[in-house]
């Protein structure tokens, strides 16, 4: 059960702290900004997390923290992959369809920058989860 609740930890801190940087960088649109894109990525948290605190209570050569590092890659890869060129590609396809009232969401993947926010903070959670 443990290893269940972390997730949603991570989760809350990172989605928390994201509306804040959020709110301070763009005041009232903060609340428009909620979800995929943004500093520190949540999934990239969400799983660092878990798996960081996996290697520090199982080991860092148990097979579990060898998953949760390939699952975290993945995780990059498509964050800074695939979700953000299908941003690129709604933005430009809001370009084309200017005059329509129904707009895609831009803000899906995101940055390196960002992806290595959610690394750090995953690791911090991790560290402090298992500290504590």
């Amino acid at each position: 059960m443990y290893y269940c609740f972390v997730p949603f930890v991570a989760w809350f801190i990172a989605g928390t702290l994201k509306y804040l940087i959020n709110k301070f960088r763009f005041g009232e649109q903060a609340a428009q900004l909620i979800g995929n894109g943004g500093f520190p990525s949540n999934h990239t948290t969400i799983v660092t997390t878990t798996t960081w605190l996996i290697g520090l209570r199982e080991g860092f050569e148990s097979p579990m923290f060898g998953l949760g590092v390939a699952l975290v890659m993945v995780v990059i890869f498509d964050a800074t992959g695939l979700r953000r060129y299908v941003g690129q590609h709604a933005k430009n396809i809001n370009i084309i369809n200017s005059e329509s009232t129904i707009k895609l969401r831009e803000r899906i993947g995101h940055t390196k920058v960002e992806v290595i926010g959610g690394i750090l903070l995953g690791m911090l959670l991790g560290y402090l989860i298992y500290i504590f």
